[in-house]
């Protein structure tokens, strides 16, 4: 709508609950420890920049998640006004949906201004995309009257495009601004966006950014995402702003590291402790019972006689570097799901088996599946990456169509690219022994 004035709340607009991702919050950043790396970027971006975006980037449990709920929940609102939003739950990636909530709980924050304009959406592009320059032309120094003399409700057509998002964060940034000049201050809003590859995009109209995120951010606000790889022009997002990327991959070290040191803390949890890993991704996948779990995990280590530093190298060698992998091992091994250690090579946790069905059924949502099915069986038997031409060689098929699906599946693979061209693999090898197992066993 490229011209419109602020519609009247109707119930429908007045009620959010502000409470929604306290639970999630709490479940994902549960027994965290680590990522101080990650956590050093965010703060020497803060510290840098007066706005931007930071991005968090990495491969399907990675911990992005966690690492997401875990800086929400240690930065209290005295430092900074941090707002959460999860677009993996479901219902929760539509645009739609984000902006109502975030606009509640921004507006909820809003210092109160006089209500004497009668639109400041009248020039409001709804695209996301290209209407920072317009943006900063407008007068946003007040919130119209369109609350009916309640303050705190959204108008019907708030999230028609990304105008009354901004001029939230623009009136915002206004109140910043003078506290901070006040109070000798830097304080900050942060809009936490976890899983934005969740996001449906096919809800906006094509060029707009996803959920109608503003290109353009006033000093003092911040978006701090997590996302999955993807290809550079499918982002999804045209930012006007500092803007800083951090994949997760890069750092192979540190997040070697932090995985034995989470393996470490774990088998020493008493049991009371142990029920939700940090980094599960799912809102699921929390361990059932813990009333047969009288010990800790390093005391069933020693009665199976099990050396404790060769299990942790061991796990980590076959996690490459994955904490959902580790995660779902170590609470499988908890609930006593596998009697033998051995089993870990050929036996998948009823959790791992979920997060890979998820997997597949992204993959073949595509319109020809019996090509899909091609493809994937040739990556899942395929241990050495491998190029497009060879794919496309090997099964005798147009080049440009085993390109097309790959770069529908990017989030779920690596790729490395050598002096010539790209090769591609599945982004974990226990997900590719599961697919053997399950649905390509020979």
């Amino acid at each position: 709508m490229m011209n419109s004035t602020p519609r009247p709340p109707t119930m429908n607009n007045s009620i959010v609950n502000p409470q929604e991702f306290a639970a999630i919050i709490h479940q994902k950043s549960a027994n965290f420890l680590g990522r101080d790396f990650v956590f050093t970027a965010i703060n020497n971006f803060l510290n840098r920049y007066n706005r931007g975006y930071f991005t968090i980037i990495g491969l399907p449990g990675s911990g992005k998640s966690a690492i997401i709920a875990k800086y929400v929940k240690d930065n209290p609102s005295e430092n900074c006004q941090v707002i959460y939003y999860n677009a993996e739950l479901e219902g929760k990636n539509h645009a739609e949906e984000f902006l109502r909530f975030v606009c509640q709980q921004l507006l909820d924050i809003t210092p109160p201004q006089p209500s004497n304009i009668q639109s400041l959406s009248s020039s409001s592009p709804r695209s996301g995309g290209t209407e920072g320059g317009a943006r900063r032309e407008q007068n946003v120094s007040n919130i119209p009257s369109f609350t009916g003399g309640m303050r705190g409700v959204l108008p019907d057509n708030a999230t028609e495009g990304s105008w009354f998002l901004s001029l939230l964060l623009q009136q915002i940034s206004d109140s910043l601004l003078q506290t901070n000049q006040i109070n000798q201050t830097n304080q900050k809003l942060i809009i936490a966006i976890d899983s934005l590859n969740c996001i449906n995009r096919n809800s906006q109209p094509p060029g707009t950014n996803i959920f109608y995120l503003p290109p353009y951010v006033p000093p003092g606000v911040y978006f701090l995402l997590s996302r999955r790889p993807f290809l550079a022009d499918n982002s999804g997002l045209l930012i006007e702003a500092p803007v800083q990327s951090l994949h997760l991959g890069d750092y192979p070290q540190e997040n070697k590291q932090d995985i034995q040191d989470y393996i470490r803390s774990y088998i020493n949890l008493s049991p009371e402790c142990r029920d939700v890993p940090w980094n599960v991704s799912t809102t699921n996948n929390v361990s059932t019972t813990n009333a047969n779990k009288s010990s800790t995990l390093k005391s069933g280590l020693n009665t199976q006689q099990i050396n404790e530093v060769e299990f942790i190298t061991n796990l980590t060698n076959r996690s490459e570097n994955n904490f959902k992998y580790v995660s779902e091992i170590l609470t499988a091994i908890a609930d006593a799901f596998y009697t033998q250690t051995e089993q870990i090579e050929t036996s998948f946790p009823p959790g791992l088996i979920t997060y890979y069905q998820q997997h597949l059924d992204k993959i073949l949502d595509w319109e020809n599946q019996d090509f899909a099915v091609e493809v994937l069986q040739f990556l899942a038997q395929q241990t050495p990456p491998i190029s497009v031409t060879d794919i496309a060689n090997l099964l005798d098929v147009d080049e440009f169509d085993v390109e097309e699906i790959l770069e529908d599946w990017f989030e779920l693979l690596q790729v490395e690219n050598t002096s010539d061209f790209p090769v591609y693999s599945l982004y974990h090898d226990n997900f590719r022994q599961w697919l053997i197992s399950s649905h390509f066993h020979q």
